[in-house]
């Protein structure tokens, strides 16, 4: 008996994406809008343990799916490098503009491409090392070291963007085995454990208005992979990774509008850049009829 794949839905796929960067820049927004009320650490905490409610539905299956001590030291590692990345973007999100935040994160399946080639084996053809050198330009231009000061905001988005890739490649490693939709269970379980001596030593009573504003941002962030799944159910990612572009421009509005930040046309240039490379990572992933392995280049933190 063959088996039909699903037909590709280019329009479809597109509209998702969209909706899925619409999700992650409000998010983002109010993260942003928590401003110096509340720690960065205790704010991941918070976003993660109040995002556990949307794992409900998912708990039958956490729980008969049967783990390895493997898997389980997998998703411990997991657990501590994502939880860095979380508090790194966080803290970031307090200390540079959305649209430096949204456009240096571009990065992260740049890290990855370069982590499957060094750790698991994949294959690191010349177009795609040029691609990736391209990214680099690109986070030159944003940071401009020398014509501007690097802060400490920069310096965080670029470790966030580096645990991230080390937290996708390890599910790279557990979705052979496991169903992506446990994986992902279970990265919220394991990330809010390994917050918890974090957020402890941080610690302070949250008002009712944070509680409110970190439940909004683990619901937009749970509605962002919702729609980003949809879209990628729908259409190839080398057709719906180009629409990631909007997130940088919605950031840069909402950051002008609503912050009051400046419009920093170098920020643009640099994240289209590597929005451009990581889109043709992606092309070149579609065209060699490879199985797709790089994460969305605006795959959230939160």
């Amino acid at each position: 008996m063959t088996t039909v794949s699903a037909p590709s839905r280019p329009i479809v796929g597109m509209f998702w994406m969209f909706a899925a960067g619409l999700s992650f820049v409000v998010m983002t927004a109010l993260v942003k809008s928590l401003g110096s009320t509340m720690d960065p650490i205790q704010a991941a905490f918070l976003r993660y343990v109040l995002g556990l409610v949307f794992l409900l539905p998912a708990l039958r299956s956490i729980l008969a799916t049967r783990l390895s001590k493997r898997d389980l030291s997998l998703f411990g590692l997991r657990g501590v490098i994502h939880g860095v990345a979380v508090m790194l973007w966080f803290y970031a999100m307090t200390r540079i503009p959305l649209a430096e935040v949204t456009a240096m994160n571009y990065m992260t399946p740049v890290y990855v491409t370069l982590g499957a080639a060094l750790f698991l084996g994949e294959k690191l053809a010349f177009r795609r090392l040029a691609a990736i050198l391209v990214a680099l330009i690109g986070v030159l231009i944003i940071l401009r070291p020398g014509f501007r000061e690097v802060s400490s905001g920069h310096l965080a988005m670029l470790g966030t963007a580096l645990t991230l890739g080390g937290s996708y490649l390890l599910a790279k490693l557990l979705v052979r085995d496991i169903p992506p939709s446990v994986v992902v269970a279970h990265l919220s379980i394991w990330v809010t454990l390994a917050l918890i001596p974090f957020a402890i030593a941080v610690w302070s009573p949250p008002t009712l208005r944070d509680i409110g504003v970190l439940f909004l941002v683990a619901s937009f962030a749970t509605a962002g992979h919702y729609f980003m799944t949809l879209a990628l159910q729908a259409a190839p990612v080398a057709v719906t990774q180009p629409v990631t572009f909007l997130q940088l421009i919605w950031a840069t509005i909402v950051g002008a509008l609503v912050f009051h930040e400046s419009v920093d046309i170098w920020v643009v240039a640099g994240g289209t850049l590597i929005l451009t490379a990581v889109s043709f990572i992606s092309w070149r992933e579609a065209m060699l009829n490879k199985r797709d392995v790089t994460p969305s280049a605006f795959a959230p933190k939160a």
